[in-house]
């Protein structure tokens, strides 16, 4: 038999049938019949039910044992009372949304003023700050539209009862993408009406702030990351063109790592970026011309290792070195990939497993020993990857609308609860 219910504000409290019945009686006395008695035997029926339905060690919704109320009025032919209890519902919930309109307004504010709110330190990346205010008014307006007019009522009740945590509830958005490199150089940064267009970078210092705006307009879009792939495959070929010196190609490279760093998106947050560094030339863009200011050239991206390495050295060489005040950066988060011709023995392998040792910085896809290549995977984030080879048929081959793929949402489903509540294997 159970003994706990959930409240709709989330508390839990003692399972009392008196409760039930106490209800029941209100409804009928409105349909012109005083006699307790029934309404106790009737909310016996009640309890009857919750025990067949629910586990012993189950707590169950207030909703849910109101709803098996109205069946067992409806069961016992008491239409006129059910639909009385039903009105009766409905009356008291309009009761509850009105008069807690204020209070929640209040209760918001406050609770973000006076960091009582869990949710104010929620994100690690957003300070307090009137920024990060407008983003917690705004997002518990956002959540609450998310679990009242867009998810199902079922799917709203599990969340609000822990069954499954539906993230990143506060943004009205899609999760995370990844975006193509390739045609930001080829076609530049424009395309929104009435807003400001550049045209293919000649540079890479203009290719790198175009990258910047690029993934700071498209984070305010977005709840999660944004992505770009073959990192130092698409930008050698300009080094290359420029015949750009070390020093030239760190300094650029700098001004990309601080430029994603600056809180730009909202609340007052620095964008959640992905880079995938390819490290070696792969496979599916070897033969495919290199392109320089939205222009073929005449050699190919296999002809940029070294170019490559340099913008890899001074990628990690930054990030060990850290901020003015030596602070480790937090984004881009970087993905390496590591093939069967990854050199263990280089000075750059050496500078990542530094920066591996130093922050844990670095994700790595390995493909040794796998049926999957790099121009197989897109890693969107920390909480995704795709398999390209399951796209194809929808992106249209490798320079299709494969890359411009990411995800809905996350969903973290409550496995220890489900443990805990299951009583053999089969459950």
């Amino acid at each position: 038999m159970i003994s706990t219910i959930r409240k709709r504000n989330g508390a839990l409290a003692s399972y009392d049938n008196y409760k039930i019945a106490n209800a029941i009686f209100k409804a009928a006395q409105s349909c012109g019949m005083h006699d307790f008695g029934n309404a106790l035997e009737l909310a016996k029926r009640v309890e009857s039910v919750i025990n067949e339905r629910f586990h012993p060690k189950s707590i169950p919704a207030v909703e849910e044992i109101q709803d098996l109320v109205e069946k067992v009025l409806m069961d016992a032919g008491l239409t006129k009372i059910a639909k009385t209890y039903i009105l009766y519902r409905e009356q008291h919930r309009r009761n509850r949304e009105t008069g807690s309109l204020l209070v929640n307004i209040n209760r918001t504010m406050d609770g973000y003023l006076r960091k009582e709110d869990w949710r104010v330190k929620e994100n690690a990346n957003v300070g307090y700050s009137l920024g990060g205010l407008i983003l917690h008014n705004s997002g518990a307006i956002t959540a609450n539209y998310w679990l009242e007019n867009i998810y199902s009522p079922s799917v709203a009740e599990a969340h609000r009862n822990g069954d499954f945590h539906l993230h990143d509830l506060s943004m009205f958005s899609g999760y995370c993408a990844g975006w193509s490199l390739r045609q930001l150089i080829t076609e530049g940064l424009g395309g929104v009406p009435n807003k400001i267009s550049s045209g293919p970078a000649k540079h890479l210092s203009t290719l790198i702030q175009q990258m910047v705006n690029f993934l700071g307009v498209l984070q305010n879009e977005w709840a999660g990351a944004q992505a770009f792939s073959s990192f130092d495959t698409y930008l050698a070929p300009f080094v290359k063109v420029e015949n750009l010196s070390f020093k030239e190609v760190k300094q650029c490279i700098q001004s990309f790592v601080f430029g994603v760093n600056t809180p730009s998106r909202w609340g007052s947050q620095a964008p959640f970026t992905n880079v995938t560094f390819d490290w070696v030339v792969p496979e599916d863009l070897a033969e495919q011309p290199a392109i320089v200011g939205g222009e073929i050239q005449e050699f190919t991206y296999a002809d940029c290792q070294k170019e490559m390495d340099l913008i890899n050295k001074a990628f990690l060489e930054i990030f060990i070195e850290g901020d003015h005040e030596g602070r480790g950066f937090a984004y881009p988060i970087p993905t390496y990939n590591i093939t069967s011709n990854f050199d263990w023995t280089s000075k750059n392998a050496d500078l990542l497993f530094q920066i591996t040792g130093k922050y844990g910085t670095p994700y790595f896809q390995n493909f040794v020993n796998s049926s999957l290549k790099p121009g197989d995977v897109r890693s969107m984030c920390c909480r995704l990857q795709l398999d390209k080879r399951e796209l194809r048929n929808r992106g249209g081959g490798l320079f299709g609308s494969d890359e411009f793929t990411g995800s809905l949402g996350v969903v973290t489903i409550n496995l220890p609860r489900i443990g805990y509540l299951s009583s053999s294997k089969e459950e």
